[in-house]
């Protein structure tokens, strides 16, 4: 075992343990990071979760399973969850608290210890293209409440959070799975706005805190927060006196090592502070010890202080043995009612669906984070770019996600309205107030928010 092994949390192919995966985790590797890819049940994920632990009993087994429309153990069907953004707008201290605690006991089920969530990012960009619905709100105080309710109840369960994007993703148009954002903000309006749920979520005892692929140039015009310092250890160590474990996003990602390659971007991101490194999604045994030599060589060169890789590996294992040590929890009650739902859409006034009516969805490019899962109430038809709109029985329905992000989504919508008086446009991702794409806005396109779209959509009292 290298002090490196301790620090990196690949993916991997495939819905069974590979080979050289068990090898490394005997080994002494920190553990793994699932996706939807290697789900394909909860009998199959339990038997895969039991093999990693076999192999190293304090393996870190980690998921991004938000509650909402990021969801990796519901990738195939969509999760019974309301997310964020819906539990922002009932404002519930107690109902948020309720989903985290469902999704904790979710994952405890089926051996996952580490959750990749809650997003407490503040979504002040409408043109976000990757926060949007994962977030509270806008609203920073608010957002902080929930990001504080939503972490105490999910840790409560036995399985660890991860409060992210570090230092906050929110007013971003662009997509760090894609390129480098940029946030040209001050120190006192981060402190003001985009830290406080951070803040809450430290308070709330968030085992670990996740970094963004953005740049803060007021902070530090040449590092990505993954590879800053004055962002890791000034700010979040410092200011915020957060002890846990810091886990990069994904070194994949364009944000991080577009430029520089992942070996590259694995040093640099544990010598500015990160302790676990989450690689991506498809990772290999070639791969992975092309990072642990980069990493290595970087000690033995005095680039990289050893006692800094080993701090950031003791930090991994001390909160897997924790993890492991957790006590039993009863199963999860993922009843939640359409009602609440329903009382949190946002309907433009004088909004009516009549009985007989034809509803159509319209598909836009998965947001990565997301990835490809069912969403949407029942439809009629499903339309992609250059579609023409199918026959219309009564009053058209249209059903999309961002619709002010897509230009051919705002077209169809301005000709489909001159078409079809009457027609009813809904948008079931985060819409901009000031343009005129929504009449119903779900905020929200998980099973549980598609179940309770079309609930109202036949008038139907929950």
């Amino acid at each position: 075992m290298t002090l490196a092994s301790r620090v990196l949390l690949p993916g991997f192919v495939g819905t069974t343990l590979p080979a050289w995966l068990e090898s490394r985790l005997r080994d002494g590797l920190a553990g793994v990071c699932l996706f939807g890819e290697n789900v394909e049940s909860r009998e199959q994920l339990r038997s895969l979760t039991a093999a990693i632990t076999a192999a190293n009993p304090n393996a870190l087994i980690a998921i991004d399973e938000e509650g909402g429309d990021v969801t990796r153990l519901y990738q195939s069907t969509g999760a019974p969850f309301p997310g964020n953004a819906l539990l922002g707008r009932i404002n519930d201290l107690d109902y948020t608290a309720s989903v985290a605690t469902a999704v904790g006991l979710e994952l405890r089920a089926v051996g996952v210890n580490l959750n990749f969530a809650p997003d407490v990012d503040i979504n002040s960009n409408a043109d976000n293209p990757v926060i949007g619905v994962r977030s509270f709100g806008t609203d920073p105080e608010l957002v902080a409440l929930h990001s504080g309710a939503w972490v105490a109840a999910h840790e409560a369960t036995g399985v660890a959070v991860s409060a992210k994007h570090f230092p906050g993703h929110g007013d971003t148009a662009q997509d760090s799975h894609l390129a480098l954002p940029v946030v040209d903000l001050p120190l006192d309006v981060l402190r003001a706005r985009e830290l406080l749920p951070f803040e809450a979520s430290v308070a709330a005892g968030a085992s670990t805190v996740m970094s963004s692929h953005i740049l803060l140039p007021q902070i530090d015009a040449e590092n990505p927060a993954t590879f800053s310092s004055a962002v890791l250890h000034d700010l979040l160590r410092g200011d915020l006196g957060f002890r846990g474990v810091i886990v990069s996003d994904a070194l994949d990602m364009v944000g991080a090592s577009g430029d520089i390659g992942i070996a590259e971007a694995a040093v640099r991101a544990i010598f500015a502070g990160c302790d676990l490194l989450c690689i991506g999604t498809r990772n290999t045994d070639e791969q992975l010890g092309q990072i642990e030599h980069a990493l290595d060589a970087a000690v033995e060169s005095g680039r990289l202080d050893g006692s800094r890789l080993g701090e950031a590996g003791d930090r991994n294992v001390a909160l897997a043995t924790r993890l492991a040590r957790a006590a039993s929890f009863p199963s999860a009650d993922t009843a939640f009612p359409p009602s609440r739902a329903i009382a949190a859409f946002a309907v433009r006034p004088g909004v009516v669906v009549a009985p007989e009516h034809t509803v159509v969805a319209l598909e836009t490019e998965a947001n990565i984070a997301v990835g490809v899962s069912p969403w949407g109430p029942p439809v009629s038809a499903r339309l992609a770019e250059g579609d023409p709109l199918p026959a219309v029985h009564g009053q058209l329905v249209l059903v999309g996600k961002n619709n002010h992000r897509h230009d051919w989504v705002r077209q169809l919508v301005e000709s489909a309205r001159a078409a079809h008086p009457g027609a009813v446009v809904v948008d079931m991702g985060w819409p901009d107030p000031t343009q005129n794409y929504s009449d119903v806005a779900t905020f929200g396109a998980s099973r549980h928010v598609g179940e309770a779209l079309a609930v109202w959509l036949e008038g139907e009292q929950p």
